[in-house]
């Protein structure tokens, strides 16, 4: 599913509700949900976070998008922020000291810094939907860091950061792609954020589904047909309909989803079998 409007224009610059110099990415400069991000390319960030869903929501107030240059905790002419690796090996490491001061910097300024601090790792927790919304529940907002080359330094993980996330099992050659991953899939769950709220509860996921098939005009595309049911005007059978072949889809795909919500519930299986799908019930092990 996609969301992707024209971006309204930024707002022009004033004062905020507190009386602090209002966001110009903001209508109200109202802060709204935080999101610090620490990485060594911060206009990959800025960039996409200034388009569609994220730069609407970033216009409305309803996220608040930072961006922090791990180079400008640095003190050497080079902006140096990586070494080579004690134990030799191939790459270098990103180095603790402009990782520590780039985030305390933050911390201890006038508006704090949002925690978790999360580090985007190969090594994470992975991150799904689930995760998602845990960290749109959660008060205030949360950070990110963004690793880079071969990795790094473990102390910065074990005693700055709060835990790690990983977006699948590959690897990327920073953590600017996770994040903007993170962000945009945790954006889309805060209020106000989606133009239509049930939008999020209805998309693959969200409740422990894939998300049915869509459509759209025309009926009729090169002899291929809408079901017949989407044009019905019979809400109950919509919904009874986008129910199963959510149900179908899942089972078809990612079996592992239904296996982890417990398996089906008769309720479920009665109405499967009331479609016609008894085929893929027996392959599944509900005869």
């Amino acid at each position: 599913m996609t969301d992707d409007p024209p971006t309204p224009a930024a707002a022009p610059d004033g004062q905020s509700i507190d009386g602090r110099p209002a966001d110009p990415t903001t209508e109200t400069g109202w802060p709204g949900y935080r999101i610090d991000v620490f990485t060594l390319f911060p206009e990959v960030i800025d960039q996409y976070g200034a388009t569609s869903i994220l730069g609407r929501a970033r216009v409305r107030g309803r996220l608040d998008l930072r961006t922090h240059d791990i180079r400008d905790a640095t003190h050497d002419v080079h902006r140096t922020v990586d070494d080579s690796p004690f134990g030799g090996g191939a790459g270098m490491v990103l180095s603790p000291e402009p990782v520590f001061e780039a985030v305390e910097t933050v911390e201890a300024g006038p508006d704090g810094l949002p925690r978790p601090l999360l580090l985007l790792s190969a090594s994470g927790r992975r991150f799904d939907h689930g995760v998602a919304q845990e960290l749109a529940d959660s008060p205030g907002g949360f950070s990110l860091l963004c690793g880079r080359y071969e990795g790094v330094d473990q102390r910065v993980a074990d005693h700055l950061c709060d835990g790690e996330l990983s977006i699948g099992d590959y690897v990327l050659a920073g953590g600017e792609l996770a994040a903007l991953v993170v962000v945009e899939a945790v954006a889309r769950l805060l209020p106000g954020v989606l133009g239509n709220e049930q939008s999020a509860d209805e998309e693959s996921h969200a409740g422990g589904l894939l998300e049915y098939p869509q459509y759209t005009r025309p009926a009729e595309f090169r002899g291929l047909e809408v079901p017949e049911v989407l044009r019905s005007g019979d809400h109950g059978r919509v919904a009874a309909w986008r129910q199963a072949m959510s149900l179908v889809r899942t089972l078809q795909r990612r079996p592992d989803l239904i296996a982890a919500r417990g398996g089906l519930s008769e309720p479920e299986v009665t109405l499967l079998r009331g479609l016609g799908e008894v085929r893929l019930l027996r392959e599944h092990g509900y005869d």
